[in-house]
């Protein structure tokens, strides 16, 4: 039987004018009276699901969900070659975070982050600490310079016919084609000729489907059929990766004092490949107030029934903070 709670739809939801030439879209489900509480997808560049809304119970919590700049029902789409992904940041991300708060006239909010959601959580709260009741992360990231060459060196070895397509399917000669293969990716993906752009994003995802095949045995995200998804979420992916995420090496987890006081709860998959354990574990180690549960059967997908257990029992104990 499923831990998640019942699929429910929005009650409320909108598009946020950013003033800049973003419309970032929000939506609202659960309890108007609730506890609010906001989710933070992956990717970054992935969107928000339909089951994320499933991890807070629907009667004691507000859940706030929001696609960030340039993917989902975000405009413009990052799959528009002609979109300018310049204004498109960690940081722009936090300062959304925050305008919407306000919007929405939330005092105070539960941030729940899997994967890259993880990082953003991180990053927001460091800065607006004093609007976070609480944090719930799953499969930890804080997106420093290692995280991001394991990723795309660092687990060749683990795969290495699914890296060795990954590196061939640069045409030789590309800058970056020996060396850093995010760079490499990031210019046919703001190549001119669609072709070029279409093949480096399905590319790009098959290396990325070596890692999540192995902690998912259900498949691939249904998402990853649509060529429009596929390009937004690579081209982001690449902008943020190629850029550091605009954070200083490290910088989350040297800064996550700033964390003190805020009670959170880290669930880690012992095979999370994407995400490996020691993330989380020095994270814990920086954040007095934080609590570390590592899942022996499970990976980085949080389609792992333990996972998904994992994630509603800790909404579930900040219920009433």
């Amino acid at each position: 039987m499923s831990a998640l709670s019942p699929e429910i739809e929005p009650y409320d939801h909108g598009l946020l004018d950013t003033g800049d030439g973003n419309l970032i879209y929000w939506e609202a489900c659960g309890n108007p009276a609730g506890r609010p509480a906001l989710v933070l997808h992956g990717g970054p560049g992935s969107g928000c699901s339909t089951t994320a809304r499933r991890y807070f119970d629907p009667d004691a919590y507000r859940i706030i969900l929001f696609d960030q700049r340039n993917c989902g029902r975000s405009l413009p789409s990052a799959a528009d070659p002609q979109t300018d992904l310049s204004l498109n940041t960690t940081w722009h991300l936090v300062a959304d975070i925050e305008r919407l708060r306000a919007c929405l006239g939330i005092d105070t909010w539960l941030l729940f982050g899997n994967s890259w959601g993880s990082t953003l959580a991180l990053a927001y709260a460091e800065t607006h600490r004093d609007r976070v009741a609480a944090i719930v992360l799953s499969g930890v990231t804080t997106t420093r310079r290692s995280e991001i060459d394991w990723l795309y060196r660092g687990m060749a070895p683990l795969f290495p016919e699914e890296w060795h397509r990954f590196r061939q399917a640069i045409p030789p000669g590309t800058q970056g084609r020996d060396e850093d293969m995010v760079a490499a990716y990031h210019r046919l993906l703001n190549d001119p000729d669609p072709e070029t752009r279409l093949k480096a994003a399905r590319d790009w995802h098959d290396w990325e489907a070596a890692s999540i095949l192995l902690a998912d045995p259900q498949g691939l995200p249904r998402r990853w059929t649509d060529s429009a998804y596929l390009l937004t979420r690579a081209r982001i992916i690449t902008h943020y990766f190629s850029n550091g995420a605009w954070l200083e090496d490290a910088q989350l987890l040297k800064n996550a004092t700033r964390l003190t006081g805020i009670p959170g709860i880290l669930l880690q998959g012992r095979f999370d490949i994407e995400a490996p354990l020691v993330t989380a574990w020095e994270l814990a180690r920086a954040w007095p107030q934080s609590e570390l549960s590592i899942l022996p059967h499970a990976a980085h997908s949080t389609a792992n029934p333990d996972m998904s257990a994992a994630i509603v029992a800790a909404t579930d104990r900040f219920r009433d903070i």
